[in-house]
């Protein structure tokens, strides 16, 4: 149930595109290709078994961790409320 200027499913909408958004992103951030042997910000050797899970690695799993902490979330504001903008 949809209330104001807003239609029924409206809400189911967002939810849908949010997530959407969340599986393109993951995609498009999944490595692919060939995997390399050496990681490419320290220079350590990646394990065989890394390789062969994901394939196209470019870093170990220590730079990996790092690089996850480092990447920022911004998240999509699908509501116009003036509450939702303030949070």
């Amino acid at each position: 149930m949809a209330g104001g200027w807003t239609r029924d499913g409206a809400v189911q909408d967002q939810i849908d595109d949010t997530v959407k958004d969340a599986v393109l992103r993951a995609r498009a951030l999944t490595p692919k290709g060939e995997s390399a042997t050496e990681c490419d910000d320290c220079g350590e050797p990646i394990p065989a078994k890394r390789r062969k899970a994901v394939p196209g690695v470019r870093t170990c799993i220590a730079c990996q961790a790092v690089r996850d902490q480092a990447m920022v979330h911004s998240g999509i504001n699908r509501r116009g409320s003036k509450d939702s903008q303030l949070r």
